[in-house]
């Protein structure tokens, strides 16, 4: 049984233009988890699925290997991650015990051990997949929505008088990896479904990059965390 780590990384990025290979911390985005998971000791290979020639090039400069580019068709914005990873378990043509762990391009934030929790989790043959995820700051139950007036009204009525304490705890995708069996990716399981589990991830160590107030926030966090280790 083998374990290989696969990072997706596209050329196009919309809202951050060519995010997956700006530099971040004095070296390109990508670098950090493609270092991760060489270092962490779990995986026999660290792979980036990429249609674009610039992420393959840094991607080998890092040490990962790029054994194909991705078809174009699976690097618009309408592809899935499930597509993609099942794409490269196909290609790769991992047996169905191997394990396969999506690792995103941006997660400088990420550590093995994290990763090896994951590894752990999966071996237990529980699941299908293990990933990450956080809870919400708020109880998802007092949302509340604004009409075309600026009327507001719950959306869920029913919890408004009841205390934020003794309301469900709820959790969302935290977007940093995907560990699963070969087997689940090639034939595209659901990754949020009954198999899955995840980690729960504090809040300090996930920011979602959607735009270019996210990055600034993450830079920060960088330079705050090498300062700490130079102290």
């Amino acid at each position: 049984m083998a374990s290989i780590a696969i990072i997706p990384a596209r050329g196009g990025s919309k809202r951050v233009p060519r995010k997956n290979v700006r530099n971040i911390g004095g070296k390109p985005v990508i670098a950090y988890p493609i270092q991760l998971a060489l270092q962490s000791g779990i995986f026999e290979r660290v792979i980036v699925s990429t249609e674009d020639k610039e992420i393959a090039e840094l991607a080998r400069y890092f040490g990962a290997e790029v054994p194909f580019l991705r078809d174009v068709s699976l690097s618009d914005d309408s592809t899935t991650t499930l597509d993609v990873i099942a794409d490269s378990a196909l290609r790769l043509n991992l047996s169905n015990s191997d394990l396969l762990c999506c690792i995103y391009p941006v997660t400088p934030l990420l550590t093995a051990e994290r990763l090896l929790q994951a590894y752990r989790l999966l071996q237990s043959g529980n699941w299908d997949y293990v990933f990450s995820a956080s809870e919400f700051v708020s109880p998802i139950q007092r949302a509340f929505r604004r009409d075309v007036l600026g009327a507001v009204s719950f959306l869920q009525p029913e919890y408004f008088a009841v205390r934020t304490q003794d309301l469900e705890k709820s959790f969302c995708d935290a977007g940093q990896f995907y560990f699963g069996k070969a087997k689940a990716w090639k034939s595209k399981s659901p990754i949020f479904g009954h198999k899955s589990t995840f980690l729960e991830f504090s809040r300090h160590e996930v920011i979602d990059v959607d735009d270019e107030r996210d990055w600034m926030f993450l830079e920060k966090i960088l330079e705050i965390k090498k300062l700490q280790v130079n102290e």
